[in-house]
């Protein structure tokens, strides 16, 4: 097997940056945030996961000071809501370049549900929410320390909704849920249809 190798300081020397095909598939924050004012923001995030579980900590990068990282940082809140296969497109519309105070919901021609413990309103028919206060707002950096135009927003989860069609046996079915997520590149995404088990092994 031959090892196609560089360094990224240097440039790839790829038609494309290879780094967020090879990081994948990524799950999508679709954050909701709003602003001082209480203007609605929606935005979806590709770099998003789950940080910790007890208490249960996520966190989205932002990559410049866009609307969802300057309402985070007003308000101190945010709503993580799950991406299923049948809001791909209403996801998608969300992602466009607005101005500051579009409401992207609207646009989107969503439907809110208003959040129980945070200000942030929820998507009506999102399969799940997660109702976040902001922990901390990093700004990442380079070796060395050089300060990069990227901010990691964590928040613990303080309310969780989920769509009790999705609870079989108390469990959370994820494959009937259809969740999809980012493949890197432009336009790729996949949509969870399978799924295997394996027990971690015993000490």
């Amino acid at each position: 097997m031959s090892d196609y190798f560089y360094e990224p300081r240097l440039g790839h020397g790829l038609p494309h940056d290879p780094i967020k095909a090879i990081i994948a598939p990524r799950p999508i924050g679709w954050i909701s945030t709003v602003d001082a004012e209480g203007r609605v923001n929606l935005a979806p995030y590709s770099f998003f996961n789950g940080f910790a579980s007890n208490p249960p900590v996520l966190g989205y990068s932002n990559e410049g000071r866009k609307d969802s990282l300057k309402n985070a940082e007003a308000t101190g809140e945010f709503v993580a809501n799950f991406v299923s296969a049948g809001l791909a497109k209403e996801m998608n519309i969300t992602s466009a370049p607005v101005a500051h105070g579009v409401d992207e919901m609207k646009l989107a021609g969503l439907d809110a549900a208003a959040s129980r413990l945070v200000r942030p309103p929820r998507i009506a028919r999102a399969i799940s929410a997660l109702e976040c206060k902001v922990t901390q707002i990093i700004q990442l950096q380079r070796i060395g320390g050089g300060l990069l135009d990227t901010w990691l927003v964590l928040g613990e989860v303080v309310g969780v909704h989920i769509d009790d069609t999705f609870l079989v046996d108390g469990i959370f079915d994820t494959l009937a849920a259809h969740p999809i997520a980012r493949m890197g590149y432009r336009g790729d995404y996949t949509e969870v249809v399978n799924k295997f088990e394996m027990i971690r092994p015993t000490a």
